[in-house]
């Protein structure tokens, strides 16, 4: 299954807490306020973050954490890879020449393929679709179809 870590759902809920609108500066005792997250797994995932170039901050007194640049401009894919790194489904397809099956191998061309496509699709959802909880071409009513007909799979709320 392919899955994305609780770290990475955790650091688009604080993404999506920064880019409410009027947001503006929020400190990570705020952030893990709203979010019901622990302050200290909002300073981490907030560090990651701010390592990407997904949020900046600012120190001091009146200091704290927002967006690096529009929600519109943050895809999916690089929230991903802030946190977890690059995607890769097989180990040929984040480090090619690495695996010693390689020269042999009939589906890793094929798997690679795969993963530039997950990518791709990723990048084209901005984190101003997360937000409003639809994909771009993903009508939110084929969203819950699609889940609702896999036994236990929910759209979440």
């Amino acid at each position: 299954m392919l899955r994305i870590s609780k770290l990475t759902d955790y650091a688009t809920v604080l993404l999506a807490h920064l880019a409410e609108e009027g947001a503006g500066m929020r400190t990570a005792v705020e952030l893990a306020e709203g979010s019901r997250i622990g302050l200290p797994t909002v300073s981490k995932v907030l560090k990651e973050l701010q390592r990407a170039g997904l949020i900046t901050s600012t120190r001091g007194a009146r200091g704290g954490y927002t967006l690096g640049r529009p929600a519109a401009q943050i895809t999916a894919a690089e929230i991903i890879d802030a946190v977890e790194g690059p995607l890769g489904l097989t180990e040929c397809s984040t480090h090619p020449g690495q695996c010693g099956l390689e020269p042999s191998c009939r589906v890793g061309r094929s798997w690679q393929r795969v993963n530039v496509a997950i990518h791709r699709a990723l990048s084209d959802v901005k984190l101003t679709h997360l937000i409003a909880q639809e994909a771009p071409g993903v009508p939110a009513a084929d969203l819950a179809i699609t889940l609702g007909s896999r036994p236990g799979l929910r759209a979440r709320a």
